[in-house]
């Protein structure tokens, strides 16, 4: 079996080691990138495996005094009113686990799987769970191993994940299936290979491997992640966009974000000032537009808004993953055991859906600078981009946009107030947290093909006009990362698998 490394530094990222050290209080986007995607090991600090076992023990001393405790003495729901006698709790908490393990397809990726296990790992390292420390402990090893829990994503309406976390207790028990080394097999065989063996749940683990909402944590740090890459890629797109219809600057002056300083849009303006630098579209000192659309002169206040946004959502995402969830949650210092609510997220539920509908504003302003590219009217250029006469070039691929930024604009409907009253009427409030962020990682999938047509408009536009020599030194690069895949349009052809390459290049990112 794994030696169990218990670290003092504390927790963090360690690059050097490819490491990331948990602590229960300091973990990142980042940090959940790193381990879910890129295969950083973990660690858990030895001052937060203390509190998980202290938190193990003072539950055990609850216990022994007789008091009712939710989830080791008693029942769960509505059954709360059932107690559960000592010689019952293995066979309670093993049962706990089966049924509620009822949640549906499609599956959460391996990268979304390691994700999740490695935000419940961090919140149990709190303390408050009271999971005995064999609990966490297998969560790390799993995670070091490879062992990603088959997890489904349909079945919790966001009033903690019970229904899909359960998935991951089947693990635990070293039953169910994993995905282990690129096969679906079951758990016990993934464990046994690796080393490691199934944990018995005792007191309230089961309750603690199910009671959380680490499913919609983890699945939402990594939608904001990726949602942050994009935006620096549209700032890249739209830059390069401003080259293609000659546009004006003024809008990105340094000065005017200074003295309305919304930080998300000068953050965006920043961005294109980098990416124009060198280019003659910056060194002009007039110009006899004036303005531009608006879909290219607020861009950056409307990808600006997008990135206020997410900011706001992960800060409050940020308090979630480094805190309590549970309930009933232990109070260590005061040595009690308090009922809670913690698994209520309206607060970063609601911060989610916006970030949807901010983005669904990118998905618009972006869209309208494909169809503006594409008209004479904007550009002084042959309509829909055409080389010559007679060639429909981007013409059709306006209605592909058209439907995407359709789909974009119904994904980001609120749908956080649909919810029913449950378990005989006791819960009776939800958030639906998985199917918001869900969407969110829908609506950004569009969006990267949404900003790689964008790209395609403005590289046809610019090689219409022979102006590359006058590109920035970013838009450039860009420029060049376009035409390495797909070449000019000098003739009709098929134009799906362009997007697709057109796609890629923006999710890769556009690095100076």
């Amino acid at each position: 079996m794994e030696q169990h490394i218990m670290t003092g530094t504390g927790a963090g990222i360690d690059d050097d080691r490819r490491a990331v050290v948990l602590d229960g209080s300091q973990l990142t986007l980042e940090a959940v990138r790193l381990v879910a995607a890129e295969g950083y090991r973990v660690e858990i600090d030895e001052a937060a495996a203390q509190r998980v076992e202290r938190g193990y023990e003072l539950l055990g001393e609850l216990a022994n005094q007789g008091i009712p405790i939710y989830g080791l003495n008693r029942g769960v729901g509505l059954n709360k009113d059932q107690e559960v006698s000592a010689a019952e709790q293995e066979a309670f908490n093993r049962n706990l686990i089966y049924s509620h393990a009822a949640g549906v397809g499609p599956y959460a990726s391996d990268i979304q799987a390691r994700a999740v296990l490695l935000v419940r790992l961090n919140t149990m390292l709190v303390g408050s769970s009271g999971v005995q420390l064999a609990v966490p402990l297998l969560y790390k090893d799993m995670l070091n191993a490879g062992i990603s829990p088959l997890i489904p994503l349909s079945g919790s309406v966001g009033a903690a994940d019970i229904a899909l976390l359960s998935h991951i207790g089947l693990a635990v028990l070293g039953e169910g299936e994993v995905s282990f080394r690129g096969e679906r097999i079951a758990a016990a065989q993934a464990l046994a290979d690796a080393g490691l063996a199934p944990v018995k749940l005792m007191r309230k683990d089961a309750l603690a491997i199910v009671s959380s909402n680490a499913l919609s944590v983890g699945t939402g740090a990594l939608a904001l992640g990726e949602l942050k890459r994009l935006l620096h890629s549209a700032d890249a797109v739209l830059a390069f966009s401003l080259e293609a219809i000659e546009g004006t600057v003024s809008p990105l002056d340094e000065a005017v974000h200074r003295l309305l300083p919304f930080r998300g849009a000068a953050e965006s303006a920043a961005n294109v000032r980098q990416y124009l630098a060198g280019g003659t579209l910056t060194a002009a000192t007039g110009s006899c537009k004036l303005q531009d659309p608006l879909s290219f002169r607020s861009a950056c206040h409307v990808h600006g808004a997008a990135r206020d946004a997410i900011a706001y959502a992960e800060s409050l995402l940020h308090i979630h993953m480094n805190g309590a969830e549970d309930n009933p949650c232990l109070v260590l210092d005061e040595e009690r055991l308090v009922a809670s609510s913690s698994f209520d997220i309206t607060s970063w539920t609601l911060a989610m859906e916006m970030v949807g509908i901010a983005m669904s504003h990118v998905s618009k302003v972006t869209s309208h600078r494909s169809l503006r590219l594409g008209s004479p009217v904007f550009t002084g250029l042959n309509r829909f981009l055409s080389p010559a006469a007679g060639t429909i070039a981007f013409g059709t691929m306006q209605k592909t946009i058209a439907s995407l930024d359709a789909e974009i604009r119904g994904l980001s409907q609120p749908v956080s107030a649909d919810y029913l009253p449950l378990a005989g009427d006791m819960e009776d409030h939800a958030n639906q947290t998985p199917l918001v962020v869900r969407k969110i990682g829908d609506i950004t999938e569009r969006l990267y093909y949404l900003l790689g047509m964008e790209a395609m408009h403005a590289a046809q536009a610019i090689d219409l006009r022979g102006t590359h020599d006058a590109l920035g030194q970013g838009t450039a690069l860009i420029y060049q990362s376009i035409r390495n895949v797909i070449p000019m349009l000098k003739a009709d052809r098929p134009l799906s698998r362009d997007i697709e390459e057109a796609a890629r290049r923006v999710r890769a990112g556009f690095a100076l």
